[in-house]
């Protein structure tokens, strides 16, 4: 497995009215951790957008976490044998779940899958998600 590399982002937390309506820049990779909170890679530039949906909105730069793109290929390969649950069949879609014991944020792009662990984890997970 390639190592996990430290992501860099912006780590959202508003009323999820305020998330719904947020316009992410193009490019951005923006993932729902839960309804009032919204992890966005890259970083942002600005924080005036989200600002002005919800003025009392905790919008911090985040990098507690690490990650490594997969190929779908190999995700699809791998991941069955280190998951207790189903994974999704849809794409895109985002879901969160133990991964060899590791708890885990997985994003399944059209060909690719990115897995993320909180980086105290990442060790663990390379050396488990053989």
């Amino acid at each position: 497995m390639p190592a996990l590399n430290r992501l860099t982002a912006t780590r959202i937390v508003a009323k999820p009215q305020a998330l719904d309506a947020f316009s992410a820049p193009a490019g951005a990779l923006v993932l729902r951790f839960a309804p009032d909170e919204m992890f966005i890679t890259p970083p942002l530039a600005s924080v005036e957008a989200i600002m002005a949906l919800d003025e009392y909105a905790i919008v911090i730069d985040e990098c507690s976490f690490s990650g490594v793109w997969l190929s779908m290929d190999e995700a699809l390969e791998r991941l069955p044998y280190h998951c207790e649950w189903e994974l999704p069949t849809e794409r895109p879609a985002f879901a969160q779940g133990a991964v060899a014991g590791v708890p885990t944020k997985l994003w399944f792009g059209h060909d690719q899958v990115l897995l993320m662990v909180s980086s105290p984890f990442s060790a663990e997970m390379e050396g488990r998600f053989v």
